[in-house]
This record gives C-alpha cells, sequence and structure tokens, in this order.
C-alpha cells in the first residue's frame, strides 16, 4: 500500500509517498504505527500520548476522514485503498 502525505509531512517521511507492506485486514492503527517506527518524529506530530490522533491532523481512507468513521482507527485496510494524510493547515 502507498501511503501520500502532504504539506510539513512530506519532509519527515522523505517524500511524497511511502510504501508500506500490508497484510489483509490491516488496520489503520496498524499502518500508522509502521510508519512511526520506520519515522519516529512524525508521532509526535500526528497522535497524543494515549496514541489517539490529534483533531487537526487529517487521515482520510479513500476521502473519507478517519474521525469519522464508524471503526476509526481500527477501520481494516484492503490493498487497493488509498490513505492520504494530512497535517494541519493554517494561514490566510
Amino acid at each position: 500500500m502507498v501511503v501520500h502525505f502532504y504539506a510539513t509531512f512530506r519532509p519527515i517521511v522523505g517524500g511524497k509517498t511511502v510504501e508500506v507492506p500490508l497484510d489483509d485486514g490491516v488496520t489503520i492503527q496498524k499502518v500508522l504505527e509502521h510508519l512511526f517506527e520506520r519515522f519516529p518524529d512524525l508521532r509526535a506530530q500526528m497522535v497524543d500520548e494515549q496514541g489517539n490522533l490529534l483533531p487537526y491532523v487529517h487521515c482520510f481512507v479513500n476521502g473519507r476522514d478517519v474521525h469519522y468513521l464508524p471503526e476509526g482507527l481500527q477501520t481494516p485496510l484492503k490493498p487497493e485503498d488509498r490513505v492520504d494524510i494530512f497535517p494541519p493547515v493554517g494561514g490566510g
């Protein structure tokens, strides 16, 4: 699976996308944990001390924000799903 990163997350992961090995039925949480192991600086930018996604960080699965998915971070993924991760956006 390819995870797409935007804006200030790109320098942390070294590019626009990161390839993540995916077992069938893996959850968004497991994908994030894999990413945090590879890119430790990413954790503090995305989750709180309890491992919950920060409210201003947006992780989309097939265009739907995980904050609003019924299973949240426990949503299972398929290899063909698209994951996009956006940092907080500000400006005027």
